[in-house]
């Protein structure tokens, strides 16, 4: 009877688990320790249907092509992507790097299966999107074959707003000799070859560029990648990093991007962003749609709600007054506004270290006028897996966030299943609006831009996610707002990276916009008119001075 009324509890729940009937079958198996693993979003053949990228560490990774009738198919095989089996994957993020129209997927790595290297290490790996449901490994093409390293998150953003995503990399370990299943405070303390993480510039589609140093991203410490966001609201994308054992080594760091200067200026003292925490992910978000972005920092036991206080003021921690208080180890975190209701809910996914593996449940806390309450249980996420990276995406068009978890295999007994689980968002509440941007000078798909719709009094704000959020993942770069009961949205503003911006007035509600970039024709006039201006002062110059070559008519010739 017990079974019975807790089954049909179950299946009550705003939130469906429907990981098998969709066909994903993934189980992410770490090597030696914890490190691991994280899941991408994108639309691999370009019909409107969102796939998905899942990393294997130790296993293999598994791509599934969103079939558009609630399953997914498993391609993995056929392509083209086998080489990532050969190494021990961690993160995963995807950007249109050379600009033909499909997205590309670059995947982190700690090491090679085969374990040969006595200190963890390998390359990273960028596959090109042949648009035929194929990859081509580019890894060596684009000069990436050469930075071995303990990779754990990255993320794309185009911090020189020339239109080519750039890479920022996140780099755990130099050297560290030992199991990685026994890290604690003790012997991360005394493993002093911590690591620099790496800026990778896009040369124009052709082939990355280290420049790490050259922007001034000169710091090291255990990094578990970072986010390119625009925290100043000034038009270029800015780095959040997260650092795990801040407390013992190098805490997280914030860098403004000082664009059109090709550098970055350390400001995290100023902020309070340098945060002397275990620092594991992150997610962004205007949570009170107050047109600030306030970030989500998850940790071990205590995560941080760091919302900002506005221009030139620094970050204050109000996870506790605003009821996102939390004690666990959380990894992904996300905000969506998942019932629809014009303000942003949050997801937070939890799992302990091996090899305790001791069960926790995953979070969910309602934002209610901005204040959170944790309703994890009542949603049906509150996933008992040992929970690391989490992605949020419509998996069936119906205008309403769904949530994928990636999950580890236990290294010991555990009392539940730890499968990477798919979560089907089954609330009606709400109209909604998707905007998907398309870009003809800055970023193909929009990363790092924002949107705002306005409706009424209220404006939200999205930013267009490049990857390095939740953990080691990327959510979808399609926005996603709820409209509540609004039966119509006043306007659509796009604020390009690089500072354009673009209106839309009364899109149609309930559909996806997809708004294609147009050229900044006031920009373009103060370009030409000096141009002009100057050419003019020339000729008339050199008239003067008789200097310009005379012509006569022919009658005056023939005279």
């Amino acid at each position: 009877m017990t079974l019975l009324v807790a089954a049909t509890m179950t299946s009550q729940t705003p939130f469906t688990d429907v990981t098998a009937g969709a066909g994903i079958d993934h189980r992410f198996k770490v090597y030696e320790g914890t490190f691991g693993g994280g899941a991408a979003v994108l639309d691999i053949n370009g019909d409107g249907f969102e796939d998905l990228y899942i990393t294997g560490g130790m296993n293999k990774d598994a791509v599934y092509l969103n079939n558009g009738d609630g399953t997914f198919k498993d391609i993995y095989e056929s392509s083209g992507l086998k080489v990532s089996q050969d190494y021990v994957t961690q993160g995963v993020v995807s950007a249109d790097v050379n600009r033909d129209g499909w997205r590309d997927l670059f995947i982190t790595t700690i090491n090679t299966t085969d374990s040969t290297n006595v200190i963890p290490r390998a390359k990273n790996l960028l596959f090109i999107n042949n648009g035929d449901l194929t990859f081509t490994d580019a890894t060596r093409e684009y000069q990436l074959d050469q930075l071995n390293s303990f990779s754990t998150g990255a993320c794309f953003g185009d911090v020189n707003a020339d239109g080519f995503p750039d890479l920022f990399v996140g780099n755990y370990f130099l050297e560290f000799e030992g199991k990685l299943g026994v890290l604690k405070d003790e012997t991360i303390v005394n493993a002093n070859r911590t690591a620099k993480p790496y800026l990778l510039i896009n040369k124009e589609g052709k082939y990355f560029e280290n420049q790490t140093e050259a922007y001034g991203l000169d710091h090291q410490g255990f990094g578990f990648g970072g986010t390119f966001t625009d925290f100043d609201n000034d038009g270029d994308q800015d780095l959040l990093v997260n650092q795990d054992f801040g407390y013992k080594a190098v805490p997280n760091f914030l860098y403004e991007n000082r664009y059109p200067r090709k550098s970055f200026r350390d400001v995290s003292k100023s902020t309070a962003m340098d945060l002397k925490i275990n620092a594991m992910g992150s997610a962004v978000g205007d949570y009170d749609n107050n047109g600030f972005l306030d970030y989500y920092i998850t940790n071990v036991k205590f995560n941080f709600f760091m919302e900002s206080q506005g221009y030139d003021q620094p970050f204050i921690n109000r996870a506790k007054e605003l009821g996102a208080y939390s004690f666990a180890i959380s990894w992904g975190a996300n905000f969506g506004d998942f019932d629809n209701d014009q303000d942003l809910d949050l997801y937070v996914s939890n799992g302990d270290l091996n090899p305790n593996c001791v069960p926790m449940g995953n979070f969910y806390f309602e934002n209610n006028n901005s204040l959170f309450t944790e309703k994890g249980r009542l949603m049906g996420v509150n996933d008992y897996g040992v929970g690391r990276g989490s992605v949020l995406f419509d998996m069936d068009n119906d205008g309403d966030l769904d949530i994928l978890v990636v999950n580890q295999i236990p290294v010991k007994e555990y009392p539940t299943a730890s499968v990477t689980t798919l979560f089907r968002n089954d609330m009606d509440t709400g109209n909604w609006l998707k905007v998907a941007l398309d870009g003809l000078w800055a970023e193909k798909n929009g990363i790092g831009s924002k949107v705002e719709v306005v409706v009424g009094e209220t404006r939200m704000m999205r930013e267009i996610d490049g990857g390095g959020s939740s953990h080691l993942s990327q959510n979808s770069v399609i926005a996603h707002f709820g409209l509540g009961s609004a039966k119509k949205v006043d306007s659509v503003i796009v604020s390009w990276a690089g500072g354009k911006k673009q209106y839309i007035l009364n899109p149609q509600i309930n559909s996806l916009l997809t708004v294609t970039e147009i050229e900044d024709k006031t920009n373009v006039f103060f370009i030409v008119l000096p141009v002009l201006i100057v050419i003019a002062l020339l000729l008339f110059v050199l008239n003067r001075q008789n200097r310009l070559p005379r012509f006569r008519s022919k009658k005056t010739a023939k005279s």
